[in-house]
């Protein structure tokens, strides 16, 4: 079975060039988007994911904070930073938040498949 993932990110064409990379892995299922972080509890819930793919700032509530809340209540579900920050205090406050991986935007390409389908195990 596909790992199944929801993509939280609220810069739009970003998050639709993942999914457009994503959709061509026959091991990864994109089951939906979300532009905030409320959305993303929200369409935790709703969705089901195996894995989200969790940016740190977006509109109302930030990643950590969405992070700590889908975490609370879905505790199946694995959480894997996606964000252009490489600041330690990031790394550090995404680990504490409960991601159990992240990857910055710059090394999409060449690591995002392969975290996903790690973080996913």
């Amino acid at each position: 079975m596909p790992v199944r993932v929801l993509i939280a990110d609220d810069h739009r064409l970003f998050a639709e060039a993942l999914r457009a990379i994503l959709g061509g892995d026959r091991r990864i299922d994109v089951v939906g988007l979300a532009a905030s972080g409320n959305e993303a509890v929200r369409k935790a819930k709703e969705l089901e994911p195996d894995v989200i793919l969790m940016d740190i700032s977006m509109p109302g509530m930030d990643g950590f904070e969405a992070t700590r809340e889908i975490l609370a209540t879905q505790s199946d579900v694995q959480v894997l930073m996606v964000t252009g920050s490489d600041a330690r205090q990031d790394v550090d406050a995404a680990r504490s938040a409960g991601a159990k991986g992240y990857v910055t935007k710059d090394k999409i390409a060449a690591d995002l498949i392969g975290a996903i389908l790690n973080t996913a195990a």
